[in-house]
């Protein structure tokens, strides 16, 4: 049922968002120099390493690790990057993982490949059985402002809760967060 709910949301929003999507891509390529998309190695269902696309928010040479860890994340950011990453527009791409099942649109959100705590953690607590998700649990409560351990707790309450009515609440509050910019350090 989640899968089919992914599928046909995926759909619907990859044909309304089609225009903002070019838009977008072409405002990437335009304001830097680079591909206006970043695939990254995150790690799926099961510690699979997969590649999920982002707009490209960061400049060309930025090292691949967490953006907290960067010495000074705003001198890595392109003319455009903080309002992407503020407004979640980066994260419209990720339709595509969802669409060939990578992701869904709630669960935990993807580790980076080389976020060893975070996997282990995960691990742990049985979190790497689910598939990763656009939003989740974690997302809703803190986003970046989360410890790791926290994200953690809340990928683990949500995988005890989950269901479609939850799916759908986590979708609402997202909606709402995003609208509001809650969250997001840079």
């Amino acid at each position: 049922m989640k899968r089919v709910f992914d599928l046909l949301l995926a759909v619907a929003a990859a044909a309304v968002l089609a225009l903002p999507v070019l838009l977008v891509a072409l405002a990437v390529r335009l304001s830097s120099p680079g591909p206006a998309l970043y695939w990254s190695d995150r790690v799926g269902r099961n510690n699979k390493i997969f590649k999920m696309p982002k707009f490209r928010s960061m400049r060309v040479g930025t090292p691949t690790v967490a953006t907290h860890l960067l010495a000074d994340p705003k001198a890595h950011l392109t003319p455009i990057g903080s309002f992407l990453r503020k407004s979640s527009l980066d994260e419209l791409p990720q339709l595509w993982s969802i669409l060939v099942g990578d992701m869904s649109f709630v669960g935990p959100r993807p580790a980076l490949f080389n976020q060893h705590d975070l996997i282990e953690l995960r691990t742990q607590s049985g979190v790497h059985e689910l598939v990763p998700g656009l939003t989740g649990w974690a997302q809703v409560n803190g986003r970046d402002e989360l410890p790791i351990p926290d994200k953690v707790r809340l990928d683990a309450a949500y995988l005890e809760k989950k269901s479609l009515g939850f799916d759908l609440r986590i979708l609402w509050l997202t909606f709402i967060k995003v609208i509001r910019r809650d969250g997001v350090t840079h």
